[in-house]
């Protein structure tokens, strides 16, 4: 009997459609991301619960929530990404909604949200298209401290995955981001004025600003691929880790990582990999489940350990 309940995750970079890491590298990715998008449209989910952040694009410091779901959604086009509406069920969504505060999860509620590449590349280079499938989105903070801890994020997947399994639907639940990465992202607590204010408040920025901080994340890849800073190096070590308890199921052993332990071993970015735990804690309260990874590989050139994953309920 075909499972009703899967999982997808992978890493995403703003860099994938600027800069060529070589040897094949792109084209490997693109083809593990093609292989993860044949398996979704064989599963054809009928709903996805999708866990993802943001970068500064849409979710700011005058409100910063630890989660939001979405009712109503619109892609911001950055980077080269799709622009326009996401298919948000909102009934699902409202139900999803409910059933987090149920389970003790206060997340925020949004019929405007915003969303980035974090939530859309993932489905232009899998599927084709942002607005295929009927998308949950669901934001997770990954970036403006304080975060949420990781049991929190366990508990909000568990939630979001006890909710799917009363829809007698087949379900999809995906994560983007990670794995380890360093972005040149600032912090608020040492953040200048000029960056300050933009971390506050910095939406609709004018197109120079955006061209100038799209160049910024081109020349740190550039320096990166070097061996030079400003972002820490990546660390395949850690990525492996991470991998390896998703596919044991292990959820429970990232509830004992600290911010200050990701951040030394996966960088600034590697906090996105609550979006990970939080889509195979979905999966994981229909049982016990067999996953693949499809690709792993760091690189340099995108500032990212690369990773692509697929699972599936045993059911």
């Amino acid at each position: 009997m075909a499972s009703n309940f899967q999982a997808a995750c992978a890493s995403h970079t703003p860099l994938m459609p600027f800069t060529d890491p070589g040897k094949s590298v792109g084209e490997d990715v693109r083809a593990a991301l093609r292989r993860l998008g044949e398996r979704i449209t064989a599963f054809d989910p009928e709903v996805v619960f999708q866990f993802s952040p943001d970068h500064y694009n849409a979710f700011f410091y005058d409100l910063m929530p630890p989660f939001c779901i979405g009712v109503e959604a619109t892609a911001l086009g950055d980077y080269g990404t799709h622009t326009g509406p996401l298919k948000v069920p909102q009934e699902l969504a409202l139900g999803a909604h409910a059933a987090a505060s149920e389970a003790g999860i206060d997340a925020a509620l949004s019929y405007r949200m915003k969303v980035d590449h974090g939530f859309t590349q993932f489905w232009q280079i899998t599927v084709g298209a942002a607005d295929r499938y009927p998308i949950v989105p669901i934001f997770v903070n990954c970036a403006a401290a304080p975060l949420p801890r990781f049991v929190r994020v366990r508990a909000l997947g568990e939630a979001i995955g006890r909710y799917a399994k009363g829809l007698g639907k087949r379900v999809l639940f995906v994560g983007s981001g990670g794995l380890s990465h360093d972005p040149p992202l600032p912090q608020i607590a040492t953040a200048d004025q000029a960056r300050r204010e933009f971390l506050i408040a910095g939406r609709n920025p004018p197109p120079e600003a955006i061209a100038a901080r799209q160049q910024r994340i081109i020349d740190a890849g550039r320096a990166s691929a070097r061996g030079e800073g400003p972002c820490q190096p990546l660390n395949p070590v850690w990525d492996r880790k991470v991998l390896d308890l998703l596919t044991h199921g292990d959820l429970k052993a990232f509830d004992r990582m600290t911010d200050e332990e990701v951040r030394r071993e996966g960088g600034s970015g590697g906090a996105e990999i609550r979006a990970w735990q939080a889509a195979f804690a979905a999966l994981k309260t229909a049982g016990d489940y067999d996953s693949t990874v499809e690709f792993y590989r760091e690189i340099p050139e995108w500032i990212v350990g690369m990773g692509v994953m697929h699972a599936a309920a045993r059911n």
